[in-house]
């Protein structure tokens, strides 16, 4: 059974930074394409980014293009998201997916079979 924990959230404040950690196994690393979605109050689980399993291509939603990076350690068996230049908007409960798909940066939450129980983030501005 597939298990993901995640940690790392926090309250900041609007330009700083935040390192998030999902703990996995290698096994899920290596066949899964993994991503984090967060969920803000009130709306709609929202794609964050997404990484394969087998060529380690990324995906960003355009709101975190560029201040946002999604990466892997097999060593540690943990998927990571930095989130850098925070704003009031990414505040919300940020998830780590599984998808069986080992080649997809799907955005589509439906895909993704294995979700972690989230962590919080709040930035005030």
């Amino acid at each position: 059974q597939v298990q993901l924990v995640e940690s790392g959230g926090g309250l900041v404040e609007a330009g700083d930074s935040l390192s998030l950690s999902c703990a996995a196994s290698s096994r899920v690393l290596r066949l899964y394409s993994m991503a984090w979605f967060r969920q803000a109050p009130g709306k709609d689980r929202e794609f964050v980014a997404a990484i394969t399993s087998i060529t380690s291509r990324t995906s960003y939603a355009d709101s975190v293009k560029g201040r946002f990076t999604i990466s892997r350690d097999y060593s540690k068996s943990t998927l990571y998201l930095q989130l850098n230049s925070l704003k009031a908007e990414d505040t919300g409960v940020y998830y780590c997916g599984a998808n069986p798909n080992k080649d997809s940066t799907t955005t589509n939450p439906t895909d993704y079979n294995t979700w972690g129980r989230g962590t919080q983030v709040t930035v005030s501005s």
